[in-house]
C-alpha cells in the first residue's frame, strides 16, 4: 500500500517554518513506523530565512545542503544558529545529499501529502502535465498547517494518523473519501484530495 511508496511535498521556503517543522516532525514519526518518508520541494529554488523576511536566502536545487550550511556560517553563523537553519541543514545533510524537487522525480508514489494549498495546487499541476503511462493512480491530499508552534505539532500528529489508518485500510481506493471525511470532523478542518494517474 503506502509503505514504500509515500512522499510528503512542501514548498521549500522556510517562510512557513511551523509547517515545515510539522512535515519533518510527521515524516521522522512515519519513519519510525516503517513507512518509505520521501521529501521533496515544489518551487524553483531552495529559500530560506535571510537576515530580513524580504531577504531570503536563495539557492538553486543542484546546492548540497553541505554548501548552504557552508554559505550560511560564513555569513552570519549566529543568526543562522540562532533561528535553528543550521541545526536543520545539519540533520537535513545526514539524510541526502541536496534537496529534491518534485517536479524533476519520475518514481510513482501512492500518496503524496501537501501541508499548504498553494503546494497541493504545484503537485497537482505538475502529476496532470506528465504523460499517463502506467495509470497507477496517486492520491493527493492537503492537510493545511497554519505557521504556529501549536498547529504545527498538531499537524503532525493528524497526518501521521491519517497515515497509520490508511495503512490498515483493506480498499484504499474505495475507503479513501469516507476516511477523510471522518478524519475533517474529528479534526474540524478541511482535507483536500485529489486522485491523479502515472
Amino acid at each position: 500500500m503506502i509503505i514504500n511508496s509515500d512522499a510528503r511535498a512542501c514548498s521549500w521556503t522556510d517562510a512557513r517554518s511551523r509547517s515545515a517543522a510539522a512535515a519533518r516532525g510527521c515524516s521522522r514519526s512515519l519513519g519510525k513506523r516503517g513507512f518509505d518518508v520521501r521529501s521533496f520541494g515544489t518551487g524553483t529554488h531552495v529559500k530560506l530565512p535571510g537576515p530580513a523576511p524580504d531577504k531570503p536566502n536563495i539557492y538553486d536545487f543542484k546546492t548540497t545542503y553541505e554548501q548552504m550550511y557552508n554559505d550560511l556560517v560564513r555569513k552570519d553563523k549566529e543568526l543562522y544558529t540562532q533561528n535553528g537553519i543550521l541545526h536543520m541543514l545539519d540533520r537535513n545533510k545526514r539524510i541526502k545529499t541536496r534537496p529534491e524537487r518534485f517536479q524533476s522525480c519520475k518514481e510513482q508514489f501512492d500518496l503524496v501529502i501537501t501541508c499548504e494549498e498553494r503546494v497541493y495546487d504545484q503537485v497537482l499541476e505538475d502529476l496532470n502535465s506528465r504523460e499517463q503511462e502506467s495509470l497507477q493512480p496517486v492520491h493527493v491530499i492537503n492537510v493545511d498547517i497554519q505557521d504556529n508552534h501549536e498547529e504545527a505539532t498538531l499537524g503532525a500528529f493528524l497526518i501521521c494518523e491519517l497515515c497509520q489508518c490508511i495503512q490498515h485500510t483493506d480498499d484504499m481506493e474505495n475507503e479513501m473519501d469516507e476516511l477523510l471525511q471522518e478524519f475533517e470532523e474529528k479534526s474540524q478542518r478541511p482535507f483536500l484530495h485529489t486522485v491523479c494517474f502515472y
